[in-house]
């Protein structure tokens, strides 16, 4: 099993790389692969049986997509394959057709038929998030300049508290065959151990997690927080 992590150097604000040091824990005999943005990535021409991309730097989304640009053809090759890819944060935005920002539009890899609005010049979006996929409730917090905003024909979640993919919006992210896409942020994996057994589970890998008695003692207490009457799921 290979997970490949891309653009480790700047893919990793607000703790996104505990995904990756967490899934290591959880499965120690997996081969994790990190590709910096110069070098040709292992999915080009070899095996991958995840790829993973977190949050980064505004700035750094047109760097990141013009590195994948050549490859979206054998990215396309590899979701319809069944490939996991996991995108959190504002890595999402990348598989979409274009960022909007101050009337001037990026064009971005076209793989999903949504696009983002970015205001960078305004306050930051700060928020946490109850939702479900299928049967798994799910939980973490998200902070922002921009919301996506198109067609989600495959939504990966149905909001109960706080945001969609914009405030008009009542899904969140992006599940098409193994790909999920997700503007939630940080450590994702740690937060969801439910969803981080179903993720082992996909990659053909024992569901057994690390440390699963105090993640999930912390799952259980921060969705029944979540899930309170009154509850606030606005930051600052």
């Amino acid at each position: 099993m290979t997970v490949e992590v891309l653009f480790p150097e700047f893919s990793n604000l607000y703790g996104d790389m505990a995904n990756i040091r967490y899934l290591q824990a959880c499965a120690p005999d997996m081969e994790f692969v990190y590709t910096d943005l110069y070098s040709e990535p292992r999915f080009a021409t070899g095996h991958v049986d995840m790829l993973y991309l977190g949050s980064m730097p505004e700035r750094k989304q047109e760097m990141a997509v013009k590195r994948l640009m050549d490859y979206v053809p054998r990215l396309k090759e590899l979701i319809e394959e069944g490939v996991v890819v996991l995108a959190t944060g504002n890595a999402m935005e990348l598989f979409g057709e274009y960022i909007s920002d101050s009337g001037e539009k990026t064009r971005m890899l076209g793989l999903f038929p949504f696009h983002a609005d970015r205001k960078i010049q305004e306050i930051r979006h700060n928020s946490m998030f109850l939702g479900d996929f299928e049967d798994i409730p799910m939980v973490g917090c998200r902070s922002q300049f921009s919301f996506c905003r198109g067609e989600f024909p495959h939504a990966f979640m149905k909001v109960r508290g706080g945001c969609g993919n914009s405030p008009e919006d009542h899904t969140e992210g992006v599940h098409y065959k193994n790909l999920f896409l997700t503007y939630l942020l940080g450590p994702f994996l740690v937060l969801n151990p439910l969803f981080t057994k179903y993720l082992l589970r996909l990659l053909g890998h024992d569901d057994t997690l690390a440390y699963e008695q105090e993640a999930m003692e912390a799952y259980n207490l921060r969705l029944s927080q979540l899930e309170a009457p009154g509850a606030n799921f606005h930051i600052g």
